[in-house]
């Protein structure tokens, strides 16, 4: 029943690329899917090699099947003067008041506010109807890191100082009920690393206080080892036996210089170390008790060809 998909990670975890790729995942067989990006940054026009993305639905794929995603920057002074004109037919006075600089002053002295407007404007378009039906299939947010996605998320709480009744009040209580509801799952991104994975530990924590729904926990980049688990467990002791390794340099037409078989020695024991950490951050992932997803690291970096991989993957 999912058709809003909020993808969260610590920065540097690959999140608006597994968002991007999680678009063109959704958007087969015909299906129409928008990608919204909310923190400024324009990482979608980036990825897609586009230019920057006005506050405007624009196209800017075709999935594998014929699918269609859209992508969408929402700006919070836009979506508030949509949201002035919306709800108080304000018009040409909205734009009056943004040239003198009031609608800046606004959402930078009310933080919450602005999250209620870059929420509200998904809200609307996973909600919205054209010809009878869905304007979108699915609604793909690339959502602020996971050291903020709690408050993101929400809004009640962020805008009970601001607003006790009216409009804006409503609003908040119509966006946290789909929120909370079967529509929505949020997804989270991460490495096999100390830091990334104690955040996604404390955002499933804190997002299930919340009563939202977590729908998998996507693990990015990750790097299989070459090495069997008995040769990782003797490089961690450092005792690979010096006979192999040369036996295996000269099947390689490789002589074994002098000093070269202790750097290989050197480096297999940092290998085989790093594996057993990582090792360990998936054991802690796994006790989450979620849905793991796994995207194995691309060596040659991120073009339209490895998204669609990706893509790829997640369908599969």
């Amino acid at each position: 029943m999912a058709r809003l998909h909020v993808v969260t990670g610590k920065g540097g975890t690959g999140k608006t690329t597994v968002a991007a790729a999680m678009a063109l995942a959704l958007a087969d067989q015909g299906k129409r899917v928008l990608l919204v990006e909310v923190e400024g940054r324009q990482g979608l026009a980036q990825l897609f090699d586009v230019p920057p993305l006005p506050y405007v639905e624009r196209r800017i794929a075709v999935g594998p099947a014929g699918g269609e995603v859209f992508a969408l920057a929402v700006d919070a002074e836009a979506a508030l003067l949509e949201y002035l004109d919306m709800y108080y037919h304000l018009g040409r006075a909205g734009k009056a008041l943004d040239k003198i600089g009031a609608v800046d002053f606004v959402t930078t002295i009310a933080p919450g506010l602005r999250d209620v407007l870059l929420t509200g404007k998904v809200y609307e378009a996973t909600r919205r109807k054209a010809h009878g039906r869905l304007a979108y299939d699915a609604v793909v947010l690339d959502a602020p890191p996971t050291g903020r996605i709690g408050r993101f998320l929400n809004v009640n709480h962020e805008v009970a100082g601001l607003a006790k009744v009216g409009p804006i009040r409503n609003q908040a209580d119509a966006i946290m009920g789909m929120l909370r509801s079967d529509v929505t799952q949020v997804h989270l991104v991460t490495l096999l690393e100390e830091m990334p994975v104690q955040e996604t530990l404390d955002a499933v924590e804190q997002l299930e206080a919340l009563d939202l729904r977590i729908g998998s926990i996507v693990v990015n980049m990750v790097r299989r080892s070459p090495l069997d688990d008995e040769t990782l467990a003797l490089a961690v002791k450092e005792k690979l036996p010096v006979a192999e390794l040369t036996k295996g340099l000269r099947a390689a037409g490789i002589t074994a210089a002098k000093g070269m078989l202790t750097t290989l020695a050197a480096e297999a024991h940092d290998h085989a170390v790093r594996v057993g950490l990582e090792r360990e951050n998936r054991d802690r992932i796994d006790a989450l008790g979620k849905k793991v997803t796994e995207l194995a690291l691309l060596p040659d970096g991120i073009d339209h060809g490895a998204l669609f991989d990706l893509a790829e993957e997640l369908r599969s």
